[in-house]
């Protein structure tokens, strides 16, 4: 669902004739990207090269078309690539092969870093009621403050759901979803009587700071209400889900975005009971 979605927010509906499904392409491309790295025919990691390779091709398509057709006006509203287009020319950056790489980045994204935030929400939510409880109330909110029900979220209602980002912070704390960052040694670096030698990879493992009890206290307790403190006090600064610095993901605030998105249309329309899986099972098992 997140990649399809993300998909006509990229390309409108320029993949919809696509040789492939998007979403099963990306499924497969994340089974087989934590593969071993042998290359060769039948492994999972040929296969996922293999699916690298065609999706690139195919976006640079969509991309090579839509430029043909710039000068022209494209009927609907206007979606990433779009905006792109209309920036290639002030902003030297943006080439061709930058913006297949950004296309594809985005929805590599959304297929499993998103859905899986998602599912740890849920989780969390159903084990913390006064959290669920809280949301419900900023959100009713928000729609108080409507004058139409119907009406879609705008930019300011995003940026008002002040408990619902600290809640995205922390689920994305706790979830770790990206197991690690990745840079490159530029030039000898000591470290505790070691030295990193000039091009050595270094990983960053989030999760050595983001559950360090130096930097969050009790950090294995679901708790949204630490970031208001957090935030007052700069020390977000500990805080990288989506990278740091000039490196960030460029699908961070989209992320964000749409997590709240989600979160609004979850608490706003729809109630649950939490049913015990235990009980659940062996009422399925009963069935079959």
């Amino acid at each position: 669902m997140t990649v399809d979605f993300a998909a006509k927010q990229i390309f409108s509906g320029d993949l919809e004739n696509a040789p492939f499904n998007i979403s099963d392409m990306f499924r497969d491309l994340v089974e087989g990207l934590m593969s071993f790295p042998i290359n060769l025919p039948g492994t999972s990691h040929h296969k996922c090269l293999k699916i690298h390779k065609k999706v690139r091709e195919t976006m640079r398509d969509v991309l090579k078309k839509r430029i043909e057709l710039s000068t022209k006006k494209r009927e609907g509203e206007e979606d990433l690539v779009d905006h792109l287009l209309r920036d290639m020319d002030s902003q030297k950056f943006l080439t061709e092969d930058y913006i297949v790489q950004m296309m594809f980045g985005l929805l590599f994204v959304t297929s499993d870093s998103i859905s899986t935030t998602l599912a740890l929400s849920f989780k969390l939510l159903v084990e913390h009621p006064h959290v669920l409880e809280e949301l419900i109330v900023e959100h009713d909110s928000i729609l108080k403050n409507k004058d139409n029900l119907d009406a879609p979220l705008t930019w300011n209602d995003y940026k008002s759901m002040t408990f619902t980002l600290q809640v995205i912070n922390e689920v994305l704390r706790l979830g770790n979803i990206a197991p690690g960052l990745f840079r490159r040694a530029l030039k000898d670096i000591p470290v505790n009587g070691y030295t990193i030698p000039a091009g050595w990879v270094i990983m960053i493992a989030t999760a050595a700071l983001h559950l360090n009890s130096d930097q969050f206290e009790d950090p294995l307790s679901f708790n949204p209400w630490r970031w208001k403190e957090i935030q007052s006090s700069g020390g977000a600064k500990n805080f990288m889900p989506f990278g740091y610095g000039m490196k960030q993901c460029a699908g961070a605030e989209y992320s964000r975005v749409f997590l709240a998105t989600f979160l609004h249309v979850l608490v706003t329309r729809y109630r649950g009971t939490y049913i015990d899986p235990t009980t659940l099972g062996a009422n399925y098992l009963d069935t079959l």
